[in-house]
């Protein structure tokens, strides 16, 4: 990539950055394009060279916070149902750890799947990632192999992925440290 291309594109994800904390700290609808555009020290004018509206640079975050997820799954689909949600939550806890965008992304995803003001063709995007369901099947298939704890799958993902979410928000909003992935593990893993 040319010096220039590389900047650009460093540039645009400084804006994708500031945009991402103002999202989860004021909501998408309170937030102003003007706000971002202060936030990343450019005019607005400038940050529409970049993103031609507050919904089109929303809309970007949300393509990345469900690529990211689908890209995880596709790579540990092969793995055994409690390998597969011992090496989810480790890779995802690594990326928490390595760069605080992935956890305030974790943060985004949630306040968007809840909102009213989530525009109707980003939810049906984001809509792909609902891995409380996309888990039952690996949860049953886990409990019939001996390795996942008896009791409704549904409710064994809930546990899983909420926990996962509540580590990943109380490290991008409180700085707090980030849990160790076995004990999440833990809460699925059937007990000797």
């Amino acid at each position: 990539m040319n010096k220039r291309k590389e900047q650009k594109e460093q540039r645009r994800m400084q804006i994708l950055e500031v945009a991402l904390d103002l999202f989860i700290h004021k909501g998408y609808a309170a937030t102003k394009i003007s706000d971002i555009a202060e936030a990343a020290d450019m005019s607005t004018g400038l940050l529409f060279h970049y993103f031609s509206s507050k919904e089109h640079l929303y809309e970007e975050l949300m393509k990345i916070g469900v690529s990211g997820p689908e890209s995880l799954t596709a790579q540990l689909s092969g793995l055994a149902p409690l390998a597969f949600f011992e090496q989810m939550c480790s890779q995802i806890f690594a990326g928490i750890v390595r760069d605080p965008f992935t956890a305030k992304m974790f943060v985004l995803m949630t306040q968007a799947f809840s909102s009213a003001a989530t525009p109707d063709h980003i939810q049906k995007t984001i809509q792909r990632i609902n891995y409380y369901e996309l888990s039952v099947p690996m949860i049953a298939a886990g409990q019939k192999e001996g390795t996942i704890r008896d009791g409704d799958p549904l409710a064994l993902s809930v546990a899983y992925w909420t926990a996962i979410q509540g580590v990943a928000q109380a490290v991008a909003l409180y700085s707090m440290p980030c849990a160790h992935s076995e004990w999440i593990v833990d809460i699925i893993r059937r007990k000797p």
